[in-house]
């Protein structure tokens, strides 16, 4: 399976303009960014993106309650997810492991190795 395209929920417009240009001109994926869990459950069946990146601190619905969204609907269940954030102590990666994210990934990222290390998830796991 190729990872062509990445949907993204995050809150902060200014890592959204980073992370896309991160992703789409170094990494050359197709990439929808989502102002928030409920943008993205909204989007996501019509973008059928590759892969889901999500924010864990976004108001109203937050990374993990739209991770289980996303898990509990029959057309997003296995769209592998990746969690993108500042909360990346060893307890909190654990927890979010836990509940079935493919890996996570530690604000602040580095723009020009962020697709690589999307790529290094994504291939060590599929």
């Amino acid at each position: 399976m190729t990872l062509k395209r990445i949907l993204y929920a995050e809150d902060e417009p200014l890592i959204q303009a980073v992370a896309k240009l991160a992703l789409e001109k170094v990494g050359g994926f197709d990439v929808l960014i989502c102002s928030s869990g409920a943008e993205a459950l909204e989007k996501v069946t019509g973008f059928a993106p590759d892969l889901v990146l999500l924010d864990v601190v976004m108001p109203g619905l937050d990374g993990p309650a739209t991770f289980a969204r996303l898990r509990a609907g029959p057309a997003t269940a296995a769209i592998p997810i990746i969690f993108l954030t500042a909360n990346a102590q060893p307890a909190e990666v654990a927890q979010y492991k836990a509940l079935g994210a493919m890996d996570v990934i530690a604000k602040p990222f580095n723009p020009m190795t962020l697709a690589g290390q999307i790529r290094q998830v994504w291939d060590a796991h599929l």
